[in-house]
């Protein structure tokens, strides 16, 4: 196999990393037969979940650490390096992964985990972990990081009532309107570059009544004010956040303060998430309550209704009651369980189509 085959059989399998709301928005560059480049841009200007991009880094982070992984397959170990420029270009990143053949490097244990990562936003299965399981997968996160744990049937009440009132901002915010609007794909159980309606939680009927109403904004601002949100949040929040093993917080030891802080997080991440999936478990992110706290504790504006500012400042010490430990900065959060496994979930564009000239 030339180095060139090698090189597209690493990047072939790093797609499948793990991207917010699928919008894959790196390009790979093959620049040399051990060298390839990452073009990549976080969604900040037109995304209100990706405050200052971090969310967008994590996920560079957790490609990064696909890719890593992914070269091992043939023995060869990977570096990646960002490159350093003006804090204004920070939207744009682009980091220089270099490999390395080292004679008798094994494969690495979650190579087979990588295609079978997925979401699962349904209930799951209220099994608890083990002490062993818990141990496996803060180990994974590694020395920088702790996980903080919420399996205790009040804990995950707590955890599924915040995420339900989070909800409420996501589906009565014209802001994240633009957002949903752009990456759901109806009617579908698999999507290359969005997410399938089928996998996002709700019945049959919901979804109908979703579609229908996110025709406009102005159509779903009505039907908000006639039926409420009740319906898609009980099904996607309240019910899955009570009916799985546990809420994790993955929680740096130090506060993350640049890119490279949250790209290793990313990394931390995607660690984890395979090594849950080789449990036999499954994830689904929960995002919304660290993002719209930090907007409140920095005193941005993440809606043009005040009504939601509001409602986000009350939601504030309730996370960050549940999200926090002493000396410890929450970066990421989810739910886990022992399956099912989700018959739809989101893939990825071909290669060929995430390749600059």
């Amino acid at each position: 196999m030339t180095q060139n085959a090698t090189v597209m059989q690493i990047l072939d399998l790093a797609r499948w990393a793990p991207s917010g709301d699928n919008v894959q928005s790196h390009r790979f560059e093959v620049a040399g037969p051990h060298h390839v480049v990452i073009h990549a841009r976080d969604t900040r200007a037109d995304c209100v979940y990706d405050l200052d991009g971090h969310a967008s880094q994590i996920a560079l982070g957790a490609l990064l650490e696909t890719m890593a992984i992914a070269a091992t397959a043939h023995g060869w170990a990977a570096s990646a390096v960002r490159r350093v420029r003006a804090p204004e270009l920070d939207e744009e990143l682009i980091f220089d992964v270099h490999f390395n053949p080292l004679a008798g490097l094994p494969p690495h244990p979650m190579l087979p985990f990588i295609v079978t990562r997925a979401v699962q936003r349904r209930p799951m299965s209220t099994r608890p972990l083990g002490a062993a399981d818990k141990a496996t997968l803060e180990e994974a996160a590694g020395p920088d990081y702790a996980v903080h744990w919420l399996e205790s049937r009040e804990e995950k009440w707590r955890a599924a009532r915040l995420m339900y009132r989070n909800a409420r901002l996501r589906l009565t915010m014209p802001e994240a309107y633009e957002v949903h609007r752009r990456i759901i794909h109806w009617g579908v159980s698999h999507s290359p570059d969005r997410v399938p309606d089928q996998a996002l939680g709700a019945d049959a009927a919901t979804l109908r009544l979703m579609k229908w109403a996110m025709t406009s904004w102005s159509r779903l601002s009505k039907v908000n004010a006639m039926l409420g949100t009740w319906a898609p949040r009980l099904q996607m929040d309240l019910l899955p956040g009570v009916l799985c093993a546990a809420h994790f917080v993955l929680q740096a030891r130090r506060a993350p303060a640049s890119v490279d802080d949250f790209v290793d997080a990313g990394r931390a991440v995607q660690r984890f998430w395979l090594r849950l999936t080789s449990l036999g478990l499954y994830m689904q992110p929960e995002m919304t309550p660290l993002i719209f706290a930090r907007y409140i504790d920095e005193g941005r504006r993440f809606s043009k209704l005040d009504a939601l500012q509001a409602q986000a400042a009350e939601l504030k010490a309730e996370t960050e009651a549940m999200t926090c430990g002493a000396g410890r900065h929450p970066v990421y959060m989810g739910r886990l369980g022992f399956g099912p496994a989700p018959v739809s979930r989101a893939e990825r564009k071909p290669l060929s189509e995430l390749m600059l000239p």
